[in-house]
């Protein structure tokens, strides 16, 4: 069964913070170039699932491929804690870097890998 928790999250430095409602026995590992390089693990929620708490002016925007994720880095520490973008329907999502979660036990994820260098 389902179990959604709200967690919250943020950058490294703590400029960029917020609270999020997701079920984290649905996580990806995506192998394409980014995601590689920095060894995120996301797991994807609707708007309202999502409140950034502060930091709406300290991020950076970085697209790339077919821009259709906003990557958001704290303009300080440069942390990735989450993006922005639209599913393959048009619907728009927020991706989650869950290893910016408080509170999380990374030895139990089971991130399912999903083939990002072939999008």
């Amino acid at each position: 069964m389902p179990e959604t928790k709200t967690y919250q999250g943020g950058c490294h430095c703590g400029k960029v913070n917020y609270a999020v409602a997701t079920d984290l026995a649905k996580t990806i590992a995506c192998n394409c170039s980014i995601c590689t390089k920095r060894g995120i693990i996301w797991t994807f929620v609707t708007p309202p699932q999502f409140t950034l708490q502060a930091g709406a002016d300290a991020q950076a925007d970085y697209q790339f491929h077919k821009k259709f994720i906003h990557h958001l880095f704290c303009r300080s520490c440069g942390v990735e804690s989450f993006a922005r973008g639209r599913t393959p329907d048009g619907a728009e999502m927020v991706a989650i870097n869950v290893r910016c979660l408080e509170g999380v036990d990374f030895g139990k994820l089971k991130p399912m890998p999903v083939d990002g260098r072939s999008l």
